[in-house]
């Protein structure tokens, strides 16, 4: 009896990993131009509103946007007698499902600000305007349909187009790097993400150039009807020695009122004196 409960259990495994295989080669046939029905779309997931991104791509010939509506930031530790505070203000994300596993993105904020003042003077300096240009694709290596781990590789450029500091807050120079997510599922309904990163950044002060590697653990969990709550710990480790490791522990909330439609709040505090001591911020994301 035992010996037949297992067989049975065995053929039903097998049947279910077959059929999410052919489901998956059956999407593979569908481009931009040849758009994945809505039927066949994968549930909405977004890169928000934490740092983390997920594994998943925007399914084939589908737009899909989202981005924060504002970021405020304060920060009194990371300069002594310096009091900085910063604005973002639009920072939309446009994907654009090309292939069933790759996308291409498009990132940038519409209005930057810095404002920076000597607390023993009270001399204050304010540094604003658009902001740099990111783009990026994101390829999906397994578990796009979900039912299992799912990974992803996102290489991405930054382009300069924020004006210069002081009068701007961008740095003038191209950098890049590669995003590698990897999602899956824990007990009790929990779920999470492991991502590593290896960016190459220009330094602030000389010519050259170095590499950050930042890393986080993600785990979100449905709380309500719609609603996930996001918990995560994030670190930037710096192979310069004169520019400080970075250490946060980020909360978030998101609310899908709609199947496509996707509202989120969240928070970022510092752990150490080089990360700002806290960042809050609001999000919208849709898809088409």
């Amino acid at each position: 009896m035992r010996s037949a409960w297992l067989s049975a259990m065995t053929a039903l495994g097998t049947g279910v990993i077959a059929m999410a295989d052919a489901i998956a080669a059956d999407k593979d046939q569908y481009t931009l131009f040849n758009p994945t029905p809505k039927d066949h779309m994968r549930d909405f997931n977004t890169d928000r509103p934490t740092k983390s991104n997920v594994p998943y791509t925007v399914d084939a010939g589908h737009f899909q946007y989202e981005g924060d509506l504002f970021i405020y930031g304060y920060d009194n530790t990371s300069t002594p007698d310096t009091n900085i505070t910063t604005w973002t203000i639009g920072n939309p994300t446009f994907k654009l499902g090309l292939l069933n596993n790759l996308d291409f993105e498009v990132n940038f904020s519409a209005y930057n600000s810095i404002r920076t003042a000597t607390v023993s003077t009270g001399a204050s300096t304010l540094s604003q305007g658009f902001g740099d240009t990111f783009t990026r694709f994101k390829w999906n290596l397994f578990g796009n349909d979900g039912g299992g781990p799912a990974l992803a590789l996102i290489p991405y450029a930054k382009w300069p187009t924020a004006p210069v500091f002081p009068q701007g807050t961008g740095n003038g120079y191209i950098e890049g790097g590669l995003i590698a997510p990897l999602a899956f599922s824990l007990p009790l309904g929990f779920n999470a993400i492991v991502m590593g990163e290896m960016d190459i950044v220009k330094n602030a002060f000389d010519s050259n150039y170095r590499v950050n590697i930042p890393a986080l653990i993600n785990v979100n969990r449905t709380i309500f009807e719609n609603v996930t709550a996001y918990a995560e710990i994030y670190a930037n480790w710096s192979t310069n020695p004169q520019a400080p490791n970075i250490y946060t522990l980020d909360f978030a909330l998101a609310w899908q009122p709609r199947p496509n439609f996707q509202l989120d709040v969240g928070i970022n505090i510092g752990l150490n004196a080089a990360a700002p001591p806290y960042q809050i911020y609001m999000g919208i994301a849709q898809r088409f």
